[in-house]
């Protein structure tokens, strides 16, 4: 076995999102032979890659089947986090992918689906933060059960008093309700708010991270105008619910988000509540799905938009108690509602990394209602 011999099995090996092999897209590094034991590392785009698995058994089999049966392969796994900002990098200088998460109206469960996104990156292995955008009405605290508790101040470099954000289940957190009483309301103009979430972005000492999953109030209005104007938004997820009210107001988050208005990038839509699950001993029993707001109504918007559709979350209880309680599903035991978080999350990654390649968004996902 020869590096050369090695290099020209793997060029066989395709990266299944980008469309290349991976010997072409320079993700082969520190091969090492051995006799008939061959090592290396293959540098995926992201750590919380889902296709990680898929892509090693193919290493495998092509060094074994064009190089020798009798290899002994040991395929090593690290991450470089594509991105693709442009910009010189004042604002949130070390954060590579900044995700929207939007709603036409209120009450869809974006903020559910923001937390549990954001465990589920972190799950996978990436640097992830989580900004509380929702001036009026933040959740984090509640989600995260970090209610009354404050960020501390720091000192970064040169940067005096910047803000520590808050650390909980291996995610930044940062949210207005951590720095005012969670019984007084807020009552700002738009200015005001607006001024708040450049706070956020420009003293929060955020750090390192692969993914800024921010949770944005709902509608389109000035907060969105501000963090758009702000930062480079990777791109956004819209959130809705079956049925037809929450459609029509997605649609309103589509256009503001489009490239008649912001020329952000959507990365998807996401359908919440689709279907009700009785509680079970954490197995799903076929037919056991009642739709309780109407069947596919976001998959359809996402084929009318030509969207990618990132998944069907389902409407359980325990999503609804852990939140309340400041456990996320992501951290519970709740099989059902994990899987498809995690499916969802999984799509969100790849359709980041397939834009940051120039490739486009990823294709409508089918998904299985019976």
């Amino acid at each position: 076995m020869t590096q050369e011999k090695i290099l020209e099995a793997l060029s066989n090996v395709q990266e299944p999102d980008l469309g290349k092999d991976l010997v072409t897209l320079n993700m082969i590094k520190d091969i090492s032979i051995d006799g008939n034991e061959v090592s290396f590392t293959v540098v995926l785009t992201t750590p919380a890659c889902p296709m990680k698995d898929m892509i090693g058994n193919a290493c495998k089999n092509a060094i074994k089947i064009l190089v020798s049966k009798d290899a002994v392969v040991k395929v090593n796994f690290t991450s470089n986090t594509t991105s693709k900002r442009t910009d010189p990098g004042s604002v949130l200088p070390n954060v590579r992918n900044i995700i929207a998460v939007v709603s036409g109206k209120g009450g869809v469960g974006k903020s559910t689906v923001a937390a549990n996104l954001a465990i589920a990156l972190s799950q996978g292995g990436a640097k992830v933060g989580l900004m509380d955008a929702d001036i009026y009405g933040p959740s984090v605290p509640i989600m995260f059960g970090v209610r009354g508790e404050r960020p501390m101040m720091m000192d970064v470099g040169g940067d005096k008093g910047m803000i520590a954000p808050l650390e909980r289940y291996g995610i930044k957190l940062m949210s207005i309700g951590l720095l005012v009483d969670e019984k007084s309301a807020v009552v700002w103009r738009g200015p005001m708010a607006s001024s708040a979430i450049r706070q956020f972005v420009t003293d929060v000492y955020w750090g390192e991270l692969d993914y800024l999953v921010v949770d944005m109030p709902p509608g389109t209005g000035d907060i969105h105008l501000t963090l758009m104007q702000t930062v480079p938004v990777t791109g956004a997820v819209i959130v809705t619910t079956p049925q037809d009210v929450a459609l029509a107001d997605a649609k309103k988050g589509i256009a503001m988000f489009g490239q008649a208005q912001m020329n952000v990038p959507i990365i998807g839509l996401v359908e919440n509540m689709s279907y009700f699950i009785p509680p079970t001993d954490g197995t799903e029993l076929p037919g056991n799905k009642y739709y309780l707001f109407g069947k596919d109504g976001g998959k359809r918007l996402a084929e009318e938009y030509d969207l990618p559709f990132l998944g069907q979350i389902p409407l359980v209880q325990s999503i609804c108690e852990g939140g309340d309680q400041g456990v996320p599903v992501m951290v519970s035991d709740d099989l059902i509602s994990k899987k498809a978080f995690e499916e969802f999350a999984n799509f969100v990654v790849r359709s980041v990394a397939m834009r940051n390649a120039n490739i486009g968004s990823l294709k409508v996902a089918e998904v299985v209602n019976e």
